[in-house]
Parts: structure tokens; sequence; C-alpha cells
């Protein structure tokens, strides 16, 4: 009766969120150089209450679009590569539970006047939504741990302003609202907004696929939709760029040396067959050995691993991963990260291989998602154009007594890392945009947390700033830099005098954030309902914002 239960939520997931859509998948190769500069500050002192509504976009067709017919003059040989058998090496379908998570605890309140500072690295994942996603579609939560906030509220874009100047990669927007599910707090949004780089600015490219391809990748899902959007991102290779395939089960092998001829590439990839257990290691050294056999100087090197799941021969410990993945990100190689399917996905390895590769990370579970990501997004992700991004406010305690940042607990760095160098961070690509929202408890209004009896007094130098209410600094270095530059901004203390609600584009990303941190369980959110976010996010015409606002919907089913 239970196993029926679950079926009948399938369907009734499934019914409640039709997303047949997809298109041909087309990645454009880019990239960026610049010269390093000194280290130099602005200060700027303005702020936007609130923004225009977001550029409208179409939805996607709903006609599936074969991948252009291979030109097999110039491909190799039509023999077909499986993983070599090994007796007693059956790897039948994983029960649902190997799934695993690494999610953090919601962040706790912070005092300004112990702790006025916060420090994060920005995140440019957007895995966390599309899991989520999946999950929703089925029929079920997802798990709490499969929650991260930042990368919800990052899976979207927003209407922030283009760089003025690639003097500075990026634009900083800073604006204020009042909190939708709280009156006695505000919000404020920081948005982060990377120049675009033409196509032929786009310095060459060298990319190793690793595919994963044990038994557990015998799936329509899987190892099907992998070889569709990787013969999609070859189709746009130019002269210049390179790619080779490697391919793990129970060994590994190279399946494809170093190429120009995107045909060769497609052709290599139409020939993989699912069969073995996952020496995914073992893949990731003989990926790396590859991208050094293709290195291009002054390019991007990368390895983009696709796979179900977990590693489960030969190393398999994420720390010493970590590690060889850092010696590896140090000297010039990157990693991006591709989850497909259910029932064996270790994403909490995932996520933090690809933090630690200075790449990112990524769901795929559809042919749609598969273009969104390799086609629309891939640029911004693969051609870095400031790497290292810290961002740290400073509250002021005469205007801010509580804050919390929304999402980004294991992006948190410790105040010191700020002007640390040495400490990694992340990276920012061509077109790509960061958002963080606070939640902040104007001086005066009642908090979540009670005053204290013996609290102390704000400070003079508090006081006699008493017209700021945050400081905001930003550090980053350029993608051949190794010292930092530095930039700040102030937020005026009237930025939090408005009592307007947010308005378009932030509204919705403050509906977004409220989605995540419901999914998460947050308490301080319990009196907000799936309608009231349904609500916020007011009504959309780009694809994806409705999709959104359907899959809170069916949020709300689930609870």
């Amino acid at each position: 009766m239970e196993r029926k239960n679950m079926d009948n939520r399938t369907r009734a997931g499934g019914a409640a969120l039709s997303l047949l859509a997809t298109s041909s998948l087309i990645i454009a190769i880019a990239g960026c150089s610049q010269d390093q500069s000194s280290e130099e500050v602005e200060s700027i002192a303005t702020y936007e209450i609130a923004s225009p509504p977001p550029p409208v976009s179409p939805a996607p067709p709903g006609v599936v679009a074969e991948m252009a017919s291979v030109d097999m003059a110039m491909a190799p040989p039509p023999a077909r590569w499986a993983a070599p058998h090994i007796p007693g090496d059956a790897y039948p379908m994983p029960p649902e539970d190997r799934e695993r998570y690494a999610g953090e605890e919601v962040s706790p309140i912070k005092l300004v006047a112990a702790e006025p500072v916060s420090t994060f690295s920005v995140d440019v994942d957007t895995g966390a939504y599309a899991n989520a996603r999946r999950f929703l579609t089925m029929g079920q939560l997802p798990p709490r741990g499969a929650v991260r906030t930042e990368e919800m509220i990052n899976y979207f874009r927003y209407d922030y302003a283009l760089p003025e100047d690639r003097s500075k990669p990026f634009s900083v927007t800073l604006d204020a609202a009042e909190s939708p599910w709280n009156p006695q707090a505000k919000l404020i949004r920081v948005g982060l907004r990377g120049y675009d780089l033409p196509r032929d600015e786009r310095p060459a490219a060298n990319l190793v696929f690793l595919v994963d391809v044990s038994g557990s990748m015998n799936s329509p899902d899987k190892l099907p939709l992998v070889k569709r959007a990787l013969s999609g991102l070859a189709s746009e290779m130019s002269g210049k760029d390179k790619v080779s395939i490697v391919v793990y089960a129970g060994r590994t092998a190279v399946v494809l040396e170093p190429t120009s001829n995107s045909a060769k590439v497609r052709a290599a990839l139409s020939r993989l067959e699912a069969g073995g257990s996952t020496a995914g290691a073992a893949g990731l050294q003989l990926a790396y050995d590859m991208a050094r056999q293709g290195f291009i100087k002054g390019g991007v090197n990368r390895v983009i691993l696709a796979t179900d799941g977990d590693f489960n021969v030969g190393m398999s410990d994420t720390d010493r991963l970590i590690e060889m993945i850092e010696k590896q990100r140090d000297s010039g190689v990157t990693l991006t990260t591709l989850g497909f399917g259910t029932g064996n996905y270790n994403e909490a390895m995932m996520e933090q291989i690809a933090n630690h590769g200075n790449g990112n990370y990524a769901y795929i579970d559809s042919a749609l998602e598969a273009k969104k990501v390799l086609h629309e997004e891939m640029s911004s992700t693969l051609f870095t154009i400031a790497k290292d991004v810290k961002i740290q406010v400073e509250f002021n305690p005469a205007t801010v007594s509580q804050y919390r940042l929304i999402g980004y607990e294991n992006r948190a760095l410790r105040e010191e890392d700020f002007n640390n160098d040495a400490v990694d961070a992340g990276d920012i690509g061509a077109g790509h945009q960061v958002t963080a929202i606070y939640e902040v408890i104007p001086a005066g209004n009642k908090g979540w947390i009670s005053d204290r009896r013996y609290g102390a007094e704000a400070g003079s130098p508090a006081a006699s700033r008493a017209d700021e209410a945050a400081f905001v600094q930003l550090r980053y270095k350029l993608p051949d830099g190794s010292k930092s530059k530095l930039i700040q901004y102030r937020l005026p203390a009237a930025a939090l005098q408005t009592r307007r609600q947010p308005q378009g584009d932030f509204a919705f990303a403050a509906a977004v954030a409220a989605y995540g941190q419901k999914l998460r369980g947050d308490e301080l959110l319990k009196g907000f309902s799936w309608e009231d976010v349904v609500s916020l996010a007011g009504r959309q015409r780009d694809y994806y914002r409705q999709e959104f606002v359907e899959l809170a919907r069916t949020a709300e089913a689930q609870m």
C-alpha cells in the first residue's frame, strides 16, 4: 500500500508540472584575460529602492530537436566503447536512500553589537534548484540537506546594470525594502553583474569530458542525456578549441585524444555504453592527465565531470579528492561537475569538489536544463573575468541591531580571510550574476533576540556614522592576477527607513529566498505561507519564472 501511495504521489507530482520542452544544445566557447593592476578603492553611496521588471523571454519550444548528423568520414570507426567486464562487477540499481547530502543548518541570527561583520565567498552553483525541482515533480519534498537557498536565488537572472568599463569586471547594486514576512525587518540585496565578452575575444578552450559509464548510468535520464548534452557542447567548437574524452567504470580509459574536430567528439560520445562499478577518482586523475596533454597557456583548461553519483572503487574519501583537485586547480586546470539521474546521487561530493576545483556544480534533470546549463550559462561558468571574489558587510550598531545572511552557510569565511589573498573564494564569469540577501532589524525595532540586560551601548564611532547602515566591501583578483583589488560601498541609513515592499525584480528574488528557506524548515518563516510566496513572485512571462511559481504551488501540496 505504501508503494502504491508513493506511485500515486509521483504521478500526481509529475502531472503538476509538464516540462517537455527542449532545444538544440548550443554553447559559446568564451573567455577573458586582463592585465593585473594595483589595488584601487572606490566609494559609492548610492542604492536603489526598487528595480524595474526583468526582461521578458518567451517560453522554450516544445519540440524535440534532433542533433546534427555526424560526418562519419571524419569520425573514428563505428565500434562501440563499453566498460570492460570484470567478474563480479554487476552493478544493480541502488536503493533510493543511497543519495547523500551535506546541507548546513540554517544560519543563526547575529547581534551587531557582538558580531557586526559578515564575510562570505560568492557562489555560482545552481544545482540545488534543479535537484529540488526533481523531487517536487516526483511528488516528494526534497531533503532539507539538499536545499541551498543561495543556489535557488542565483538560478535566475536579475536586472542589474552592466559594468561601465572593464577596469572593474562587475557592477554592484545595493537596494533595500521591507521584509515581506516580518514587518520589523528589512531586506538588503547585494547584486553583482559581470561584463559580457564578445565571441571573437574569447580565448581557446581545452576541455576534457569525463563521463561516468558505470552500470548505474544505464537509464534514459543518465548516459543518453549526458551524450546528448555534451554533443551539443562539442558542436560549437572553434578551430582553436580542443576536446578529449575520458570514461570510467570499473576501469578508466581514454576514448578520444585532444581534437578540434567536433564530428569526432560527437561520434565518440555516441558509442559510449554503460556497465560496471565506479572508479571515479582514477577517472579524475586520468582526465587531469589529458588536460595537461592538451594544456593551452592563457586559455581555459577544464575537466567537465558528468556522473550520477558515488565513487565506489578506489579513492572515495572526499577530503582526499579535494586535496588532489586543489593541487590541479592551483596549476591551472579547473573542474565542473554535472549531476544526472536519481537513486545513487552523492550531491555532497559533487558540490564540494566543484567548489574546490574553482568550477561550478549543476544538476541536469532534462534536455531543457542541459540547454540552460551548457548553452545559456556555460560562458559565464567557463570563462572567468574575476576570481577569488569575497564579500564583506559590516553593519553599524547605531542603525542595525540584528541581521542574518539568507543562505551561503557553506560559503562563510572568517573575518580575517577577507584580506588574505591566499584564501580561495568563488569566481565570476563573463555575464555572470551573483545575488545575496540579508534580513536586518533596524535599531529600535523588535528583533528576533530580546535585548540583553547588560548589553553595551553603541560606541561613539558607530554613533558618529549614524547616517550609514552598512559598509560593503568586495575583493577580487583579475584572472591572471595574484594580488586582490578592493571596492567599497556605503549603504545609507535612509535606505532602512523605507516601508515599501520589494517590487518587481527584487520581489521575485525575495520570493525565491522564501521558497528556499521554507523548504529548509526555516522557523522564522512559519507565518509566511506558500500562497504568500506565489503572491510575492507575481505574474511572470519568463518560462523559468513561471515554472518557479508552479513549483511553489507543488511544494504546498506536498506539505
